[in-house]
């Protein structure tokens, strides 16, 4: 790929993400687990009812485990759907489970966090 054609591509790619444009879903599986588009590792919380629509993990819970952000208008697609969480802010939710990131996990494949407190779960579609 030449330097012009790469160039012209990250022009394309920055202005669909300038554009407000995301990803089909928030997650990809790698190496058997769902990560995000950066490759960090997306767990499940079992203090989160599945199907509920509703996150419990705030407050100093959501500062160790970052709830992955919904953008405004997203729609849920196939196994992903939308949690809200008490600030009235989307997150998104896999198979009805709101999905998080961990905050020792301080880079891609990093998975410190499968197994906290026997309730923080990889996810394994």
């Amino acid at each position: 790929m030449s330097i012009r054609t790469a160039a012209a591509a990250f022009i394309a790619v920055s202005a669909l993400y300038a554009a407000g444009a995301q990803a089909q879903s928030p997650a990809m599986t790698k190496d058997g687990i769902l990560v995000d588009h950066k490759g960090m590792t997306l767990y499940t919380f079992d203090k989160d009812q599945a199907n509920s629509g509703k996150s419990v993990c705030n407050g100093q819970c959501a500062t160790n485990w970052p709830p992955v952000a919904a953008a405004a208008g997203a729609k849920p697609d196939g196994d992903w759907s939308l949690a809200t969480r008490d600030d009235g802010a989307k997150q998104w939710a896999y198979k009805g489970k709101p999905v998080y990131l961990f905050i020792k996990d301080t880079k891609a494949g990093d998975k410190t966090g499968d197994g906290v407190g026997g309730v923080w779960h990889v996810i394994k579609p």
